[in-house]
């Protein structure tokens, strides 16, 4: 345990602020999606608002986890919130979609090394036998966070603007960075590390260009089109310089030597399975709640909240019942659960009741908490401090990663799929409307325009997009299952037991 004369209640109230701060901007944007979209326009990016707060996430993880390893958490700590709290200031500012999303992106770089240090910092300050009760701590702050942000989202933005759920960050990112900046004293047990720029520098626009492909692949261009074979052409060979790269890096950006342990290699796919399946339903629940039973933003938040109520029930639990347990246990029965509510999801229909919607939302909220609890200190449970930063912004990355690819694939079934829903109305009927203003889904989601499109067109069109998001879910019970089958690859350790390797 690193030895530090931190007032460790102030630090800890730090960390558990930020923890708060990004927990809530997430569920807050999800809540609000439906409302901004159909103030800024542009459906068809929608869904890099949250993609690019993810690809930006992504390209800071790696650097901000070696950084931390080699100069400190403290320094990278506060950077993370400055540029957050900037970021945050700047979404409030957006006009458009595309000014939106750039500012996101800045979030996502703050965030980048806000997450990732923070779990860090607990396994330095803390010893394993009160890991747990720490984790239960901040299962407890983020399941305020994921409750709050529904009902703090809806109803900001229904009487104060969507705006307000970016400011909304500025007092409590404030009141964390003077925590840490005043209270946080850490030690000097760190290794200066040569950077793996190469690896770096491949990694990243290798997964920007997978991004493109999938973005734009059979919506602005065809899958054979120039483009889109010559970003992937790009992609596959940066990828394939990446993995040269690493091999012969003398500190890899991502040491593959890690994953030969199988408690962070289990820990670390499960991770990535959860975080792609449970993105999808913190952005197309909203858009199924407003768009297809018709609420408006604030019962959005409200009806969003069992989800996250039973995700954090869970996330408590779990971390509880990682002194009774092993992890491995506790992730196994988790992904059961996470099956089964992703396949109720998929069973929505506009006629379902709010009764029907409430529990499938507890079930799949507490076949995910655990995850939040249990897989990243699983995944750190085996390694030294000098290489936990390390560890650290690898399981987030990969897991960022698992989010982005969920995003870009889902999206794009998503919108296919409605595409193919709407073949089925008449041209001349939705032209005569209003031309094309029904083929964008955030015509669906505004109250005002709702009430101009008359009832037979507005009851197609509702269920044109419940096919599609119910259909996306039926598709995601692919990765849910992989949840389950890759939980028996983690083996069987407890935090009580310790056994730490290195991986040079």
């Amino acid at each position: 345990m690193e030895k530090t004369n931190s007032k460790l209640g102030f630090v800890v109230a730090g960390l558990l602020l930020s923890v708060l701060m990004s927990g809530m901007d997430n569920t807050i944007v999800a809540t609000a999606m439906g409302t901004i979209v159909s103030d800024l326009g542009g459906f068809e990016q929608f869904v890099w608002l949250t993609s690019a707060y993810i690809v930006a996430e992504m390209a800071g993880m790696p650097l901000f986890g070696k950084f931390s390893d080699m100069y400190g958490r403290k320094r990278f700590f506060q950077l993370g919130l400055i540029l957050f709290i900037v970021g945050s200031a700047l979404c409030g500012m957006a006009g458009s979609i595309i000014e939106l999303s750039i500012y996101r992106a800045i979030q996502g770089i703050g965030a980048s090394a806000m997450i990732p240090i923070a779990h860090t910092i607990i396994f330095d300050v803390f010893p394993s036998e009160k890991r747990g009760k720490i984790v239960g701590l901040f299962g407890s702050v983020f399941g305020l966070a994921t409750l709050a942000g529904p009902l703090l989202g809806g109803y900001i933005t229904e009487y104060f603007g969507w705006e307000g759920i970016f400011y909304i960050n500025l007092p409590i990112g404030i009141i964390a960075f003077v925590f840490i900046a005043w209270f946080y004293r850490e030690s000097k047990i760190y290794e200066k590390k040569k950077i793996d720029w190469l690896g770096t520098f491949t990694l990243i626009p290798a997964i920007v260009c997978l991004m493109l492909v999938l973005e734009l692949g059979g919506h602005k261009f065809l899958w054979n089109s120039g483009v889109i074979v010559g970003l992937f052409a790009v992609f596959v060979v940066l990828f394939i310089a990446f993995l040269f790269a690493e091999a012969k890096a003398e500190e890899p950006i991502i040491p593959f030597r890690m994953f030969k342990n199988r408690l962070f290699a289990g820990s670390t796919f499960v991770a990535f399975f959860y975080s792609g399946t449970f993105i999808i339903c913190t952005i197309y629940l909203p858009i199924f709640v407003q768009g297809v039973l018709g609420a408006t933003a604030s019962n959005s938040g409200l009806i969003l909240m069992p989800l996250m109520l039973g995700a954090v029930v869970a996330a408590l639990l779990g971390g509880h019942l990682t002194s009774q347990f092993s992890y491995r246990t506790i992730m196994i029965a988790s992904g059961i659960v996470f099956v089964i509510g992703i396949a109720l999801l998929s069973s929505l229909s506009p006629n379902s009741t709010k009764v029907a919607l409430t529990a499938f939302m507890i079930v799949t909220g507490l076949g995910m908490g655990s995850s939040f609890s249990v897989l990243t200190i699983a995944a750190l449970h085996p390694f030294e401090h000098h290489q936990r930063g390390v560890a650290s912004s690898t399981v987030s990355f990969l897991r960022s990663l698992g989010m982005t690819l969920g995003i870009s694939f889902f999206g794009i079934l998503q919108r296919n799929l409605f595409e193919n829903q709407l073949q089925s109305l008449s041209v001349q009927e939705v032209q005569a409307i209003s031309g094309d203003l029904l083929r964008d889904p955030a015509a669906v989601l505004a109250a005002e325009t709702r009430t101009a499109i008359p009832d037979a067109m507005l009851h197609q069109l509702s269920e044109s997009l419940s096919n599609s998001i119910t259909g996306t879910f039926m598709w995601a019970i692919i990765p849910a299952i992989c949840t389950f089958l890759f939980a028996f690859w983690i083996s069987r350790e407890r935090p009580d037991e310790s056994q730490k390797i290195s991986f040079h």
